[in-house]
């Protein structure tokens, strides 16, 4: 596998990405960030750190677990459910983010935005991701984006974070014959 983005890049990546929230959202006031297990509840809450620095205020962090919302729950092997934690506030009436790190079929924030729709009804939500490789199932976009990389469907995107892999960066490889018919 050969590195796309590297420890640097990613710190780059989501100050850009921090930035461009509190432009689109004019501050970040009423602004919740919602990881989606498990490498994007680390990376929302870099974007937390990220937007404290800029605005000065704390901006609340938690996660969407979205197990029991996920299509695909018939066609694979039983998974841990995992947790969600809501912000204090609630997310009635805010602008929640969803943050991910791989936007790929659209079916994880699919699943993600159900699990949303159970838990209030925000004014609106808009999704952050580390990287979009395309290949879309579903009419589902980010609104921001740290790196468009197009890929094959032969090819396979790794994200490797500090807190869960020791290392920052992601990777670009090519599916093995074993993982392409999982």
């Amino acid at each position: 596998m050969r590195p796309v983005l590297e420890a640097q890049d990613i710190a780059r990546v989501l100050t850009r990405i921090a930035h461009e929230i509190v432009e689109r959202a004019k501050g970040a006031d009423d602004v919740v960030l919602l990881g989606i297990p498990t490498r994007g509840v680390f990376l929302a809450r870099r974007l937390a750190a990220k937007l404290a620095e800029i605005t000065g205020t704390k901006i609340p962090v938690g996660s969407l677990d979205i197990t029991m919302y996920r299509d695909d729950l018939r066609m694979k092997p039983a998974r841990a459910i995992g947790r969600t934690e809501i912000p204090g506030d609630d997310i009635d009436g805010r602008l929640v983010v969803l943050v991910d790190d791989v936007l790929f079929s659209g079916r994880t924030i699919r699943a993600a935005l159900d699990a949303l729709g159970d838990l209030g009804r925000p004014r609106a939500v808009q999704l952050a991701v580390l990287v979009d490789r395309g290949h879309r199932e579903l009419p589902i976009r980010a609104d921001y984006v740290g790196k468009n990389l197009p890929t094959s469907l032969r090819e396979i995107v790794k994200v490797q974070l500090q807190e869960e892999d020791g290392r920052d960066a992601v990777l670009l490889g090519q599916r093995t014959d074993a993982e392409a018919g999982q």
